[in-house]
């Protein structure tokens, strides 16, 4: 009709035309971090008509310079939570999910993309509940308004602003307005029970055909602080926690999801509690960063062997100890001494204080002058202890900037002996760094002395970070208020040491985690060996939470509702608060399929030692008698559950072991007896292991294992590994284990019986030089326990998908005395 359409239109044309087949075509987003009731494909990606998505997507590449697998890593996981939401075509609806995160990993990244694609798929009013403190909710504002909003401005009405008192009050005409399309609302809270009433009263106001034209997204940042109910009756939620469950049952469409890095909370919702916000719909486990410096670095990972535990295991060598005689100075013994107690500036806080002024040098020569650079400070709950602790370090900064400033004088001979000790543990990598010399920083030391700021953030500080108006360089020092949510940009040393008696507030204060772009090498944590080897320990938990899900979503059809997600017990650490916990069954996990290991003793209690080898001895007598021996290999087979089961009462597994415990262990036994009736043992030891100084009944002197210890530990020893995988096959008919093998693999290969493998140690046990010869500091040391060491390791027959049995136990909660240094333990802290 209308005669030949010009070249020009018709690649016009045909550009569009394909725009359009984009978005009909038949998409399905693959929700492999997921566990979803089943539900509609509602939302199968971006659009080519988005505008939010797109102008994030634009702004994280040319202005914040991200890496493109990274982007492409939230566009797909973001989508993935999209497409878990309610539909918001639909009139009413509601949807309760969970997302797991990473600490400090990019949570609020994925918070965004998702709003931004929700707000294209047709949600209208946001409700982003911002922790619960101004700073955090105030910095979450801005960080919404810098990626999203900003982009688009006429498209938002916004409710609150990033002002510390910018929170939500209810507006002037009491009521929200009547959505417009293309358009959304905003609203960026803290989750306080006026704020949350100021909510509920203009939900309530609003009228009815505007109410129903809301399609609301509540994200619940943090969502395992304050919003699961720690009451301690049904009937009576916790205010904040009623007053959420009040807010998603006013509105007629809403999808809630929370955000943490740390679900231990949330999982022990009573998920039979329709009203209460478990994330019966979905929960997803985003997936671990690309360029995410988390635990792995920091504190390393276990090694699926123990005979080649050097390495790649250990970690980037960035933990540095803070003697047990240091803490006495650094912060109060207790409550009584903080009115009067002043900290002192130890040997080790001036190597943390004079690493960072060298890191900050490092940094500006590497081209990083507009990069942020902090150093936390982290020593006590009570906030007097912050203003003292701060007074101290600019006392420290005046005295020494003269020298430093010179390069002379004593303070600079203790910066220069510092860099010869850190560089030669952590060879720099840039360029002509490794011949680098102190003096040669002294241009870009001038500039950090200059420039670097001392700042106090807590609870009721005046003070606040400030990243928003050009590059800082902090030293801040603070309590709670750093330890969960409040991002701590650049940040390169932290000197903590602080505790917490519970996994969620212990786990959430690492702060050190995140993103270390083009400065991986000179991060450094000053912390107490204990603390090190909690959150070595909490780590695995959190990992184990991980596998759980994992699991979950292989099973077809299982839902949130089937979920029971298990969180190993560390005795003297409360998973959670207590209240939080009453829907918990105290329970055990089946041990079906798996394998179990003694990697931490108390070395230095011989009464311990020397009992433990006893059990051993008296065991290997009665199984030469109750069952078979195979004396070429060591083994004994067809031995009674009742032989094991006493050897297991008697033998004493430290107070201080992460995840095994003897009356764990025993009531497994007796609860799965039928099928564990007959057992197999086996003695493992190397032939050019040392004889063991005891003999071990019959057998007399055996072989030992060396295992030398974790550097942090002092008290106990942590071995990290005791079993080697071709252990588990030494009853088996075919016992060769290759590299790429499993444990699932081997398991398979394994007879129908349970295994107890006995390792004697050598009490020695010196490190092999491998262990430090990278770093020039050994990540371990010797043994040197008071006698030769019994291990155990124990792998249970059966499939990893039945170990789902729930056997009681009784969870080891701290005591108030022990809980005295927890948030919220006294008015006095923050």
């Amino acid at each position: 009709m209308f005669g030949q359409f010009p070249a020009e239109m018709e690649a016009s044309l045909s550009e569009a035309l394909e725009i359009v087949r984009s978005t009909l075509q038949s998409v399905e987003i693959i929700r492999r971090n997921s566990l979803a009731k089943p539900r509609d494909n509602w939302y199968v990606g971006p659009a080519a008509t988005d505008q939010h998505w797109p102008a994030l997507e634009g702004y994280l590449e040319n202005e914040k310079r991200w890496d493109p697998d990274a982007i492409d890593s939230i566009d797909e996981s973001s989508s993935e939570v999209v497409s878990l939401l309610a539909n918001p075509a639909q009139e009413q609806f509601r949807c309760k999910g969970l997302v797991v995160g990473y600490v400090q990993s990019g949570k609020t990244a994925n918070m965004t993309a998702v709003i931004a694609k929700a707000v294209d798929a047709g949600y209208n009013l946001i409700v982003l509940l911002g922790g619960v403190t101004n700073k955090l909710r105030a910095q979450t504002q801005r960080r919404l308004e810098g990626d999203i909003v900003e982009r688009h401005r006429h498209l938002w009405q916004l409710y609150t602003t990033a002002d510390d008192d910018g929170d939500f009050v209810r507006p002037a005409n009491g009521q929200f307005t009547m959505p417009v399309t293309g358009r959304a609302q905003l609203v960026v809270m803290k989750k306080e029970t006026n704020r949350l009433d100021a909510f509920l009263r203009t939900v309530e106001r609003t009228p009815t055909k505007v109410l129903r034209s809301l399609k609301t997204l509540i994200i619940d940042d943090e969502c395992d602080q304050a919003s699961v109910d720690a009451s301690n009756r049904d009937d009576s939620p916790t205010r904040i926690n009623e007053g959420i469950r009040r807010i998603i049952r006013a509105l007629p469409a809403v999808s809630y999801v929370g955000y943490t890095a740390t679900p231990f909370a949330n999982v022990f919702i009573n998920p039979h509690e329709s009203d209460d916000l478990y994330p019966e719909d979905f929960i997803t486990d985003l997936p671990r960063p690309k360029d995410y410096f988390g635990t792995r670095e920091v504190f390393g990972f276990d090694p699926d062997d123990a005979d080649k535990d050097e390495g790649a295991s250990a970690g980037k060598n960035m933990i540095r100890k803070i003697p047990t005689g240091e803490v006495a100075k650094l912060r109060p013994a207790g409550s009584r001494a903080q009115a009067t107690f002043v900290p002192e500036i130890t040997a080790e806080l001036e190597k943390a204080l004079l690493w960072f002024l060298i890191t900050c040098a490092i940094r500006r020569r590497r081209g990083q002058v507009a990069s942020h650079m902090t150093m936390l400070v982290h020593t006590s709950p009570n906030v007097s202890q912050h203003a003292r602790m701060a007074d101290v370090i600019r006392a420290w900064l005046a005295d020494c900037a003269n020298d430093l400033a010179t390069a002379t004088g004593e303070a600079w001979g203790r910066l220069e002996r510092v860099w010869d000790d850190e560089t030669a543990k952590v060879p720099l990598v840039n360029g002509d760094e490794p011949a680098l010399m102190p003096r040669e920083l002294a241009p870009w030391l001038d500039e950090v002395l200059e420039l670097l700021e001392v700042a106090v953030e807590n609870g009721i500080s005046d003070e606040r970070l400030d990243y928003m108006n050009g590059a800082k360089t902090y030293i801040v020092v603070g309590g709670s208020v750093l330890a969960r949510g409040l991002t701590l940009e650049g940040l390169s040393v932290s000197f903590f040491l602080r505790t917490s008696q519970q996994y969620d507030t212990l786990l959430q204060m690492g702060r050190w985690f995140g993103y270390r772009f083009g400065y991986a090498d000179l991060p450094r944590l000053w912390t107490t060996g204990d603390l090190a080897l909690n959150f070595r320990a909490l780590a695995r938990i959190e990992d184990e939470i991980r596998q759980d899900i994992a699991k979950y979503r292989e099973i077809k059809g299982a839902t949130p509702l089937d979920l029971a997600v298990r969180v190993r017990q560390i005795p003297g650490l409360a998973i959670t608060s207590k209240a939080k916990m009453r829907h918990a069954y105290r329970t055990s996990i089946s041990l079906e399929g798996k394998h179990v290991q003694t990697i931490r003793f108390d070395h230095l209690k011989e009464h311990i030692v020397s009992s433990n080898w006893s059990a051993a001895e008296g065991l290997v007598n009665e199984a030469r008698t109750k069952g078979t021996y195979h004396a070429e290999r060591r083994i004994f087979t067809g031995v009674p559950l009742a032989t094991v089961r006493r050897f297991l009462r008697d033998y004493a597994i430290c107070d201080q072991h992460m995840d095994l415990r003897k009356d764990m262990l025993l009531d497994y036994l007796d609860k799965a007896a039928d099928d564990l009736s007959s057992w197999n043992i086996a003695v493992v030891g190397t032939e050019s292991g040392q004889a063991s100084r005891r003999s071990l009944g019959f057998l007399g002197p055996v072989p030992t294992n060396r295992r030398s210890k974790l550097a942090e530990s002092d008290e106990y020893a942590d071995i990290k590994a005791l079993m080697s995988k071709r252990d588990i096959l030494i009853d088996a008919e075919e016992t060769g284990a290759s590299k790429g093998d499993s444990w699932a693999d081997l398991k398979l290969r394994r007879p129908a019986v349970p295994l107890l493998l006995l390792y004697p140690i050598e009490a020695e046990s010196k490190p092999a030089p491998r262990s430090h010869s990278r770093t020039g500091e050994p990540t371990r040391v010797a043994l040197d326990a008071v006698g030769d060491l019994l291990g155990i390791g124990i792998v249970f027959p059966g499939s990893l998908d039945r170990s789902g049995g729930y056997f009681s136990v009784e969870l080891d909660i701290p005591t108030p005395e022990q809980l005295e240094e927890t948030d919220g333990a006294s008015a006095s802290n923050d």
